[in-house]
């Protein structure tokens, strides 16, 4: 029986009198690769966030396997890998660098650093400072560092934001590897046929809640945007 990487129970988190997650039950088993959808605000970036101990509840719990996030330490921390909308870069540093660091951190061997420079597409910007770089080449030096230290649960938030096509199918191929790997996964993005192709399940929230868990193969573009005309229409 598969351990469970997340389990939440009620939670909820409140940013003065906004929901913006409400009492929201969900259990991601070891393995897992989901997929989060929602028009803007429903709540993705948040459960993300909560998921990675980058914010507290307001109330209820939240379990990384197994252990309660009230006193996740360095040891559940460090089996999480976090892409959000801050890159958590530092910017006169170059990717390079900035790997070099995290590495360090992790207690990573250096040719890992190496290795997903080159699998990112970033060898031709390695030691440019990341200040100077776009916004795609920032989001695939991010990307990297969330993969450095072989996590075993992904957490993504918009992952494919800002690449171009090439970029995409290098992200694309790494994912698809990590899942190989096992990996547990829980992206959000707004593109259903790319999330469904890399997820076997899909959610959907609106208004801080769970509308739709189910498999991904059965969520087609239409049946979100109708979960989202319920949302507006509610």
């Amino acid at each position: 029986m598969h351990e469970a990487a997340i389990r939440a129970e009620q939670l909820t988190r409140r940013f003065g009198v906004v929901a913006a997650l409400n009492a929201v039950d969900l259990t991601v088993l070891t393995g897992e690769a989901v997929a989060i959808f929602g028009p803007n605000g429903a709540g993705k970036t948040t459960l993300l966030r909560v998921c990675g101990t980058l914010l507290r509840p307001s109330a209820g719990r939240v379990h990384l396997f197994g252990e309660d996030l009230r006193g996740a330490g360095a040891a559940v921390r460090r089996r999480l890998g976090v892409l959000s909308h801050q890159s958590f870069l530092y910017p006169d540093l170059t990717p390079t660098e900035n790997l070099e660091f995290y590495a360090r951190m992790y207690r990573v061997d250096a040719a890992r650093v190496a290795e997903l420079i080159d699998r990112t597409g970033l060898a031709g910007w390695a030691h440019r400072p990341v200040r100077t770089l776009s916004r795609g080449l920032e989001q695939r030096c991010a990307l990297a560092r969330a993969l450095l230290h072989h996590p075993d649960l992904l957490l993504l938030d918009e992952p494919f934001s800002g690449l171009d096509v090439e970029a995409v199918q290098q992200i694309e191929t790494l994912l698809g590897e990590e899942r190989r790997r096992g990996v547990t996964m829980m992206l959000t993005t707004h593109d259903v046929e790319r999330g469904a192709a890399l997820c076997e399940r899909a959610l959907v929230l609106a208004r801080g809640q769970l509308r739709w868990d189910g498999p991904s193969a059965d969520l087609s573009r239409e049946r979100v945007e109708g979960l989202f005309q319920i949302r507006r229409a509610g």
